[in-house]
C-alpha cells in the first residue's frame, strides 16, 4: 500500500506490464458476474484505441498492445475460474515478469455491486481465482483490482456468480467496468499506488439509488 498522508511508496508504485482479467470462457458465461474481469480487459482495449496482435496461447486470450512506448500484454485466461493459475504461471514464464508486474482484475462478492477495490498483494478474500493465482505462483504479491457484485441473501454464492445481470444491475456494472478501466489504465501510466489512491473506494453513481440487496461486509483482503 502508499505510505501513510497518500504519499506514494516507491516500493509499490509500480507499473504493471500485465494484465490479466478473470472469467469463465464460452458463449454460456459471457453476460455472467463472475465475467467481470473479461469486461474490464475488453474495456480497456476500447479505450486504449491501440493496435493489438491478438493471439491464443498459453491457455488464454491474448492481446500485446504498445502504449507509452511501453509493451502490455492483456490476457483472459480460457482455463475456467478456478485453474486461473495454471495460465498466469505460464505467461509469467513466458513473458519473464515479477508477481509485482501482473495486474489481476476480478469480480468480489463482498464489496456493494459497483465498488472499486485495488490492493498491491494479499489473500483471496475467498474468490477461487485469485487463489488459484496465489497457489501457483507461490506468491500473493501481485495487484489486483476487485470489482463489486454485491451478494445475494436468497441465492446460492454460485448460482449467483453464474447468473446474468439484472436490468437494474447493468448500469451500475457498466459503469464500474468503466471506471475499472480507467483504474488500470492509471496504473499502467503513473503506477499502482497513484491508481490505488485515485479509485479506492469509487462506486458508481446509479448504484445509489439501486434496489439492489445489500452486500457483506468488507473484508481487508
Amino acid at each position: 500500500m502508499g505510505a501513510p498522508g497518500g504519499m506514494s511508496s516507491v516500493a509499490t508504485d509500480i507499473r504493471p506490464r500485465v494484465i490479466v482479467g478473470l472469467g469463465n470462457p464460452g458463449g454460456e458465461y459471457a453476460g455472467t458476474r463472475h465475467n467481470a474481469g473479461f469486461l474490464v480487459i475488453d474495456r480497456i482495449l476500447t479505450k486504449l484505441r491501440k493496435p493489438a496482435e491478438t493471439a491464443r496461447r498459453w491457455d488464454c486470450d491474448l492481446a500485446r498492445v504498445t502504449a507509452g512506448g511501453r509493451a502490455l500484454l492483456f490476457a483472459k485466461p480460457l482455463t475456467f475460474m478456478n485453474l486461473s493459475g495454471d495460465a498466469v504461471a505460464r505467461i509469467r514464464a513466458a513473458e519473464a515478469v515479477e508477481p509485482a508486474e501482473i495486474l489481476v482484475v476480478c469480480d468480489c462478492l463482498d464489496l456493494p455491486l459497483g465498488r472499486l477495490r485495488m490492493r498491491t498483494g494479499g489473500g483471496s478474500g475467498g474468490h477461487r481465482g485469485v487463489e488459484s493465482i496465489i497457489q501457483t505462483l507461490g506468491a500473493d504479491t501481485f495487484p489486483r483490482l476487485r470489482v463489486g457484485i454485491g451478494r445475494s441473501e436468497d441465492t446460492a454464492v454460485v448460482k449467483f456468480v453464474l447468473g446474468g445481470w439484472s436490468e437494474d444491475e447493468r448500469p451500475i456494472i457498466d459503469e464500474a467496468v468503466n471506471a475499472a478501466a480507467d483504474a488500470v489504465i492509471l496504473a499502467l501510466k503513473a503506477g499502482v499506488d497513484t491508481a490505488m489512491n485515485r479509485f479506492n473506494g469509487w462506486r458508481a453513481k446509479s448504484a445509489e439509488t439501486s434496489s439492489n440487496p445489500k452486500p457483506a461486509g468488507e473484508p481487508e483482503t
